[in-house]
């Protein structure tokens, strides 16, 4: 079944706290980010996703993804402010691929770090993840950019540890582009395995909002659409958790 639309940050908050996550689609989503920050520099920060870096990592597995990598902290009233570049770190019982270890991941770019566009998602994150813990006054921030590709014959993984949990608070996945790409469907089911509900992210600010220590999540291979021209989906993924 596909979620139902979230058009308010009321309704919005309201799903996330009673079923576990939202889908929200792009147009709704541009509502609710851009009277934070207007996206002028939208074109400029879907961009940046042409010059990620291959996973050396993942790469050790036969798989293949590229990404960038960055950290922030958040006050409850106050900004989101970039921290020092550092390890993305996730134990084994989140991640059974690539659990226990240091991972050093291609910083996110310093012009996009400081972008209008990142700052009002992370803003508007901020207000959305912290009027469902209101408790909480400091949150650490990670921002993971992701280019997943697909060839003729070796579909794409997203998730390539699997339906899982990130081991966080909350997790924001929010559509950037998609070019000639079939599938890739995210799915949410509960700890035990049952479906919640399943909705395919497609156009850009498509995006679905978790609280992961209630669900988990996974994405369905992609393939191309045409097997001779390029494909990717590119998403932005952030996680807040309580420091």
């Amino acid at each position: 079944m596909n979620a139902p639309l979230a058009v308010s940050e009321s309704t919005l908050h309201d799903q996330v706290r009673d079923e576990g996550f939202a889908f929200v689609q792009g147009d709704a989503m541009r509502g609710l980010v851009s009277p934070i920050a207007p996206l002028a520099d939208w074109d400029t920060f879907a961009a940046s996703w042409n010059a990620l870096e291959p996973d050396t990592y993942l790469a050790a597995t036969g798989r293949f993804r590229r990404r960038r990598h960055a950290v922030f902290t958040a006050s409850r009233f106050g900004h989101v402010e970039p921290r020092p570049h550092q390890a993305h770190f996730q134990t084994l019982a989140y991640n059974a691929l690539q659990g226990d270890i240091a991972r050093w991941f291609a910083p996110v770019l310093p012009e996009i770090v400081g972008s209008a566009t990142m700052g009002a998602i992370l803003d508007f994150c901020r207000d959305i993840f912290g009027g469902l813990s209101p408790t909480v006054e400091t949150w650490h921030v990670e921002v993971h950019q992701f280019r997943i590709e697909a060839t003729a014959g070796v579909a794409g993984e997203p998730t390539p540890e699997g339906s899982h949990r990130d081991g966080v608070d909350y997790v924001l996945v929010l559509l950037v582009d998609r070019e000639n790409i079939a599938s890739g469907t995210t799915t949410i089911h509960t700890p035990d395995g049952r479906p919640l509900g399943e909705f395919t992210l497609t156009r850009p600010l498509d995006a679905a909002l978790i609280h992961d220590p209630r669900v988990f999540h996974g994405v369905t291979p992609v393939t191309p659409l045409d097997a001779s021209k390029a494909s990717h989906r590119d998403v932005l993924v952030v996680t807040f958790r309580a420091a």
